[in-house]
């Protein structure tokens, strides 16, 4: 696959991510997909599976969407900025809903191979995300007590 190819199906993920539609996992990512950075909830599948385990536990709490700001790719990897946006309609482990309106911005780089996806680095503002949550002070608030 050409450095295009690559982009295209990492574009293909997340609109498909979009859409719902987890099934087209099967086609796009290998069984053995290795995310490197995980959500920081306990308890996923392996691989594959466990992939689809953790956007089917977000679609349901925080349907929202994903934008691509840019995209980069050489060889085997893409790198793509974006911006997430959803919001809190379900629960997420430990966190009820808020019903708050998400934003969320990462770098995320996979490895294609074989033309799927296999592997998954990401640097995301997880902080801010929990700051919309709930569950942390914004930066700067004083903390109580």
């Amino acid at each position: 696959m050409s450095t295009e190819d690559n982009k295209r199906l990492v574009r293909r993920f997340y609109e498909e991510i979009d859409r719902g539609n987890l099934d087209a996992m099967d086609e796009m990512v290998a069984e053995d997909y290795k995310d490197h950075s995980p959500p920081p909830f306990p308890g996923f599948a392996e691989g594959r599976e466990g992939l689809k385990q953790v956007f089917q536990l977000f679609w349901d709490a925080t349907p929202g969407t994903h934008d691509i700001e840019d995209q980069v790719a050489e060889g085997d990897k893409v790198v793509t900025r974006l911006t997430a946006r959803g919001v809190h309609e379900g629960g997420l482990p430990g966190i009820p809903a808020t019903e708050n309106t998400l934003t969320m911005t990462g770098t995320v780089i996979h490895r294609i191979e074989n033309g799927k996806l296999a592997e998954k680095w990401s640097d995301k503002d997880l902080h801010g995300l929990l700051t919309q949550l709930g569950v942390l002070p914004p930066l700067g608030a004083e903390a109580d007590g």
